[in-house]
């Protein structure tokens, strides 16, 4: 007689239903010792100022451009775009069908979150945080209205492992004439749910436009109503829920979205909105650095409407995909089985999201200062 399915200790597959892709859950295997590789722990402190940043206020950069005196957020084109201003030329004539050329023209920007070369968002103040949505809105429209623009993708990578070349807080936005492959996929996935009648929608969960579903409304409602014990959700407010998605592939992934209504983009956000989107933004990177005492490192994106009003469907949403697996200096990698076959785990979402909902929000560094403070006083 086979054995009971137990998610917590079984193999199994789960479903991406946004990508339709598939991630093996191998929960068994936390158990297995590490021999591989191990990353340097970040560093503990940096410069309030550093006067070799090409990212802090008044100082030059690369290309003999010198930055703002900013003293909140600062945008520019960023100096090596990956891909350059429109219109594209003409494809070219393919030597076989199967070889085909798509040129592509946009335009990319670099948004500065801060003065202070030190912080990052888990040490913004909420007010500040509030400065940088406003400048990704700011940045959505402007370049989203744009002729010829097809795509706006607002994104963050933090940490050196992830690619970031600048410890200076910021993140970048790239705007191109196609929509790329994964955030079309999302939309397609979107489209279909919303057009499909039999699409489940729970009673009390919120519809997209004209009451169609929505699968990422629908989601969220029902995670929200799962037993604490036994769920995914990492922490909520008043309009927003962070959670450790059911196909979640990064061993912390975290998908942010709104729950209590269909939001299609941030432009369409209130004032009331955006306070709660900042302080939760606050309380998802206070944990993640509070996790492994470190400043957590990740690459976040922001996936919503194409352009301001193209996709009645989308329903805005963030991914935070962290690399790091059981300490500070141990990451996963995506090689083997993951490169050649399909997404896998080991530690389960349901577990991940336990571990990061038991930490405070009070970050690491602050206790650590206060200690120094009552040790100074004494």
């Amino acid at each position: 007689m086979a054995e009971e399915f137990d998610p917590s200790t079984h193999p199994h597959r789960r479903l991406n239903p946004l990508t339709g892709e598939h991630v093996l859950v191998s929960p068994h295997r936390t158990k297995r010792p590490w021999l591989g590789q191990t990353e340097a722990p970040s560093a503990p402190s940096l410069l309030k100022y550093d006067p070799q940043c090409y990212l802090c206020p008044g100082n030059s950069r690369s290309g003999g451009q010198k930055n703002e005196n900013y003293v909140n957020t600062f945008v520019f084109e960023n100096d090596f775009a990956a891909v350059l201003p429109g219109p594209p030329p003409t494809a070219p004539s393919v030597p076989h069908p199967l070889l085909q050329t798509e040129p592509v023209a946009g335009g990319c920007d670099v948004l500065c979150f801060h003065p202070r070369h030190d912080l990052t968002l888990a040490r913004l103040e909420l007010s500040d945080i509030e400065h940088v949505i406003n400048e990704w809105v700011s940045i959505y429209l402007r370049r989203g209205k744009q002729e010829g623009i097809k795509y706006v993708q607002i994104f963050e990578n933090k940490g050196a492992i992830m690619g970031c070349s600048n410890p200076h807080p910021h993140g970048q936005t790239w705007s191109l004439s196609e929509v790329p492959t994964l955030p079309a996929t999302e939309l397609a996935s979107l489209a279909r749910y919303a057009a499909d009648p039999a699409s489940p929608v729970a009673e009390g969960a919120p519809r997209g436009a004209d009451g169609k579903p929505c699968l990422l409304c629908e989601y969220a409602h029902f995670e929200i109503g799962v037993a604490e014990a036994e769920g995914r959700v990492v922490v909520k407010n008043e309009h927003w829920v962070a959670l450790v998605p059911w196909w979640a592939t990064w061993p912390f992934e975290i998908l942010l979205l709104p729950y209590h209504r269909h939001i299609t983009s941030i432009d369409t956000l209130s004032a009331n909105e955006k306070k709660t989107f900042a302080d939760i933004l606050s309380r998802v990177t206070k944990r993640y650095d509070n996790l492994f005492s470190t400043s957590f490192a990740y690459s976040m994106g922001i996936h919503q409407s194409s352009t301001p009003g193209s996709n009645d469907e989308a329903h805005l949403h963030l991914h935070f995909a962290p690399p790091l697996l059981r300490s500070a200096t141990v990451r996963k990698f995506l090689v083997g089985f993951e490169l050649m076959a399909e997404a896998q785990r080991d530690l389960t979402p349901e577990q991940a999201a336990g571990r990061l909902r038991a930490l405070s929000e009070v970050h690491y560094l602050d206790v650590l200062e206060q200690e120094a403070a009552a040790r100074t006083e004494a």
